[in-house]
């Protein structure tokens, strides 16, 4: 009966769902303005705010710049007032 389970075996596709478990996890990122309070999230400092934008103008996720929920909502606040009033784009023109 064991060969009969082998032959069977060799038509099928790979199980793609055998290491589900195994994730490649980073280092944590830590919020930078919960490290350093003197670091403060102006909507005047463009400069500062391009760090949390895209090559595309879409606002960086917690996930990826590290930012923590407080400070996140912060940034994106400043952003979006940045956008409004001209010192940031709202969209990337295209280079054609």
């Amino acid at each position: 009966m064991a060969m009969m389970d082998d032959d069977r075996d060799i038509g099928r596709a790979p199980d793609l769902n055998a290491d589900v478990g195994r994730r490649r996890t980073g280092k944590k990122r830590v919020c930078r303005y919960c490290t350093d309070k003197a670091l403060v999230i102006d909507y005047k400092d463009p400069q500062a705010l391009k760090y949390f934008i895209t090559e595309r103008g879409k606002i960086v996720p917690r996930r990826i710049s590290g930012n923590c929920a407080r400070h996140q909502r912060k940034v994106q606040l400043a952003v979006k007032r940045a956008r409004n009033i001209a010192l940031l784009p709202f969209t990337v023109t295209h280079a054609s």
